[in-house]
């Protein structure tokens, strides 16, 4: 993996990452000789600690995205009760201009101003009479669409009020989770870091760890995601490409993706994926590869959503770099920005996915037509 630095420091700083991760691989990997000198715990106690050090990383970065999260929500509270107190004083001013029209035609004023219309005495009076009523009847028009539209939007910004106050309840509840999680995780690896036979070169490691993720580890894993991402916008194209990919019964369609079809196309199209594979399984999808010091593994599954569209969307049950699992607070922040969903729609115009599951080397995706 290639990291651009300036100056002899930086290069310095990239030898550093280098040897951290030659370290880090060979600990994990079984291979190290220091688990056994020093009375150091073995590489599966070390990977342990190794792991809820990186998880009480990755778990803060979560508790800060949230803590931006409820500064943005707050603010657009407080905007939000801005214009819901304007939008309030200007409903009342079109209420009372609504109200007064509304009891003029309630009291008949109206319709004795279309009776002086029909009882003008010449069509020159009767045109100039009815030019007046269409006035007045265009104004009342006026005034009555005003009001519902002021009376819409303020509904619409109570709703968004509320929606936001719910979020933001959901986020402070997050929060404190998040944070009983890191308090609970820290105490777990300061225990474990303390009965070890050598608790500094524990900590050298649970440094270094930190410091390879934050600065080399989190952009390679977020490289695969984006490739992933890219190549997944293409795949449409690919399996109208494909003979046999959409088969037809009816009314009901088909389509069918075989596990090394996929690896191939991915290989089409980014070489990030040479050493990179799919594997299709009973309900479930492996996707994993090394390269360098990096070891990547992706465990999910797909699923039918139909909102905000119809789509077969993939959702991250397990992700683990270099024998580390990450907590779910990392595999829900790649799911939310990395897109690894395809839309049958791009496919067939007239179609929506109602079901999807995997076999052994094969995907499956059920379609009807949309009416």
């Amino acid at each position: 993996m290639n990291i651009v630095l300036e100056g002899e420091e930086n290069d310095t700083v990239n030898r550093r990452y280098s040897i951290c991760a030659l370290i880090l691989c060979t600990l994990l990997f079984g291979q190290s000789t220091l688990a056994y000198a020093f009375g150091e715990p073995s590489p599966e106690e070390t990977r342990e600690i190794l792991q809820k050090s990186l998880s009480i990383v990755e778990i803060d970065h979560e508790i800060e995205r949230i803590a931006v999260r409820q500064k943005e929500l707050n603010q657009q509270q407080e905007e939000l009760n801005v214009q819901l107190q304007e939008q309030e004083d200007q409903i009342h001013i079109q209420q009372d201009r609504a109200g007064a029209v509304v009891r003029s035609y309630y009291t008949g004023e109206r319709d004795s101003l279309l009776m002086t219309v029909l009882g003008a005495r010449s069509f020159k009076d009767l045109f100039i009479l009815f030019d007046y009523y269409q006035i007045i009847i265009g104004r009342d028009q006026a005034v009555l669409s005003k009001y519902q539209d002021r009376y819409r939007s303020m509904k619409e910004t109570s709703t968004k009020i509320i929606q936001t106050t719910t979020e933001l309840e959901e986020l402070k509840t997050n929060l404190v989770s998040q944070r009983e999680r890191v308090v609970a995780l820290q105490k777990e690896v300061d225990g474990q870091v303390s009965a070890s036979g050598n608790p500094a070169a524990i900590q050298k490691l649970m440094e270094e760890l930190t410091i390879y993720w934050e600065n080399v580890g989190i952009y390679e894993v977020k490289r695969y995601f984006r490739a992933l991402a890219t190549a997944m916008q293409n795949l449409p194209q690919f399996i109208q490409e494909q003979n046999g990919g959409i088969s037809t019964t009816g009314t009901a369609y088909t389509i069918r993706i075989g596990q090394d079809d996929l690896n191939q196309f991915l290989r089409e199209q980014n070489p990030i994926f040479e050493d990179f594979a799919f594997q299709f399984d009973e309900d479930r999808i492996t996707a994993s590869g090394q390269r360098d010091q990096l070891q990547l593994s992706i465990e999910g599954h797909y699923t039918v959503e139909n909102e905000p569209q119809n789509s077969i969307r993939f959702h991250v049950d397990k992700l683990v770099f270099n024998q580390l699992e990450l907590p779910d607070t990392t595999r829900r922040m790649l799911e939310k920005e990395f897109d690894l969903g395809f839309y049958p729609q791009k496919i067939l115009s007239f179609v929506k996915a109602t079901d999807v599951s995997t076999s052994k080397g094969v995907l499956e995706v059920e379609l009807a037509i949309s009416f």
